[in-house]
């Protein structure tokens, strides 16, 4: 592994579009505000029971194994050393919803930007040429997305965007924009984002990397029955709550899926209606907010098994921790990226070994820093393919969209336009960790199934 390092640099509303779901299930979502440094670590993988033969479980490496991007320099197809600031800056555009009453990916930003200080300190930048973020926020309005397309339009030095967290003004946003500039996404905030022609999305969107609970439910768990709750009046939740029940029934599963107000605080009689005490599989699927009513209406019904309960790591929360005694639920959850300190994972020493010269432990572990950061590497690397000499919005685009992967961080094969309906999609994979407990204010999780996909 070649990680060259030399300088550090630190870089009321609820959410309803689902966007911060879809940033804990594309993300590691470790650790959040409020549980510490963050600097968790992963237990030994150690394999569902009961697996069927080519299933892969937590047996053996984690992360891509194999196809891990332990190097990269290699990756992005760069030079060692740093970029000359003499040069014109490869400028890239950067949009994130931050600033107002909705943060989705507070630190996706800080992510984006140690990519780039990365990157300018020792791979060369782009062609020896410093790499640049313009960026734009949304606060909190609609016609700000408009806004920030506007400016992008307006930059000539601007040939592609990488997109944050983003809910808010996505509509406009791309309207505006018009299929003029390539849009690079880690993280799809909405469902807006996966039917742009002119986007990619590296590491999925929440319909597709949900998909692979239907496969998890059959061939690990054996599930023939599942038991699924959720907070109706929360508009993106539910969209989650349909493509997980979708993919559960595809796979051949009986559901009963029930929904509740997000006021609802003893969730008993839910859980009850969805037969979750009989009930192969159990999913409790909220927002941080209601994770902790779920965990002890769970636990009140003595429903403790934490190989069946299995979620999106939205409870893998600071506040969800504080609210259940300093510990996240001892449930299994899924993620479509590398889980930080995945012992198992080949590619997260590299990420580590960057993130310590590059960021901070309160941000390092953060799965918008760790998405942002691994995005941003594969826009350089799509820059660097393309040469400085060439880059234009249509030849970026299409290296964009030719990209195969293994991605940095993510997936161990992308295919961007494998779903007709949803071209942006990249990643429909994910992976299944279940956490055991705390151990000197770190997670420990042991891995129960490697990258899934949906049921065929």
């Amino acid at each position: 592994m070649k990680v060259p390092g030399s300088r550090r640099n630190r870089g009321s509303r609820r959410l309803r579009s689902g966007a911060y779901a879809l940033a804990a299930v594309v993300a590691a979502a470790t650790l959040a505000a409020g549980c510490g440094s963050g600097s968790g670590s992963s237990g030994a993988g150690g394999g569902a029971s009961g697996a069927p033969s080519g299933v892969p479980t937590g047996a053996g490496s984690g992360g891509l194994g194999s196809k891990a991007v332990t190097n990269y320099l290699s990756y992005t197809g760069g030079k060692a050393g740093p970029a000359n600031k003499s040069l014109p800056p490869v400028t890239i555009g950067y949009v994130n919803q931050q600033g107002g009453p909705t943060v989705v990916g507070a630190l996706a930003t800080v992510g984006a930007q140690m990519a780039v200080n990365y990157v300018n300190a020792q791979l060369d930048g782009v062609d020896g040429h410093p790499v640049k973020l313009d960026t734009c926020f949304i606060a909190s309005a609609e016609e700000e997305g408009t806004t920030c397309a506007q400016k992008f339009l307006a930059d000539k030095k601007v040939d592609v965007i990488d997109m944050g967290g983003v809910a808010i003004g996505v509509q406009p946003f791309f309207n505006t924009l018009g299929g003029a500039k390539p849009v690079i996404d880690g993280v799809a905030a909405t469902t807006t984002d996966a039917v742009q022609k002119n986007a990619v999305i590296l590491f999925g969107d929440v319909t597709h990397v949900l998909g692979p609970f239907g496969t998890y439910a059959t061939k690990v768990l054996h599930a023939k029955t599942a038991a699924l709750v959720y907070p109706s009046d929360n508009a993106g939740i539910v969209a989650g709550a349909v493509a997980i029940k979708a993919a559960l029934e595809k796979a051949g599963v009986t559901v009963k899926s029930v929904g509740y107000s997000e006021s609802q605080t003893d969730l008993t009689s839910v859980l009850t209606a969805a037969n979750a005490q009989t009930a192969d599989m159990v999913i409790p699927y909220s927002d941080a907010s209601g994770c902790v009513n779920l965990a002890k209406s769970l636990t009140q019904l003595g429903i403790t098994d934490p190989r069946k309960i299995v979620s999106a790591p939205l409870c893998l929360n600071g506040q969800v921790a504080a609210g259940l005694g300093g510990q996240f639920p001892k449930w299994t959850y899924a993620i479509a990226s590398s889980l930080f300190g995945d012992k198992t994972d080949p590619g997260m020493p590299a990420y580590e070994a960057v993130a310590k010269k590059y960021s901070t432990p309160a941000d390092e572990s953060d799965p918008w820093n760790i998405v942002d950061f691994g995005q941003l590497l594969t826009t350089v690397k799509v820059l660097d393919e393309v040469g400085y000499s060439h880059l234009s919005p249509s030849a970026i685009e299409a290296k964009a969209k030719a990209f195969k992967g293994p991605q940095a961080l993510g997936a161990p094969a992308l295919d961007c336009g494998k779903y007709p309906s949803a071209p942006a999609v990249c990643n429909d994979r994910a992976q299944f960790f279940q956490f055991t407990g705390m151990t000197g204010g770190h997670p420990n999780f042991t891995k129960m199934a490697g990258w899934l996909q949906p049921p065929s």
